[in-house]
């Protein structure tokens, strides 16, 4: 028999019901120099992009809003307008930098539904192709990582710092 190693499970495994406090909440109070270690990619106005370190793909983004809120209904417009604007930047990133063939795009609100975190609302992109999904999540309850974490962190970095994921004004647009 063959053996597939994860160690990195580990700790999520340890650690899943023991983590106090919300990462949605704690991870962007950590000064924005620290973003490396927290794998944060972007800051906005009200809502902030940041890798899933317990991936279903590589490149598995979350995008959650500062606010401490449940589920969607109960944000401002203004805030989920932003989810849904940094929605989009990291698609453009994702499909730039890592060239998927499709992507998972959803929310998870309420345990039943899978929420990990179901006491504050957040949007995950799971990028994906063609085959990426094996016997392993089926047989195992294990899925493959083909790049480590830090390498997947690096390669999108460059494209959280450039256009269009600069501050921009939305432009209007003009009946025809």
């Amino acid at each position: 028999m063959k053996r597939i190693w994860a160690p990195w499970r580990m700790n999520y495994i340890k650690n899943a019901d023991a983590t106090p406090g919300c990462i949605f909440c704690d991870k962007p109070s950590i000064p924005p120099s620290k973003d490396r270690t927290q794998y944060i990619f972007y800051r906005g106005p009200r809502a902030f992009v940041m890798m899933n370190i317990y991936p279903y793909a590589n490149g598995h983004l979350l995008i959650a809003p500062y606010l401490h809120a449940p589920s969607l209904e109960e944000l401002p417009a203004v805030v989920s307008h932003e989810l849904m604007d940094l929605t989009q930047k990291s698609l453009t990133v994702l499909r730039t930098a890592i060239a998927p063939e499709g992507f998972n795009v959803g929310m998870n609100l309420g345990r039943v539904a899978g929420a990990g975190v179901e006491s504050h609302v957040h949007l995950h992109i799971v990028p994906r192709w063609n085959g990426d999904n094996n016997f392993m999540p089926v047989l195992a309850d294990t899925r493959m990582m083909p790049e480590h974490l830090t390498v997947t962190y690096k390669k999108l970095l460059p494209h959280f710092r450039r256009k269009p994921f600069a501050p921009h004004t939305p432009k209007t647009r003009r009946p025809s």
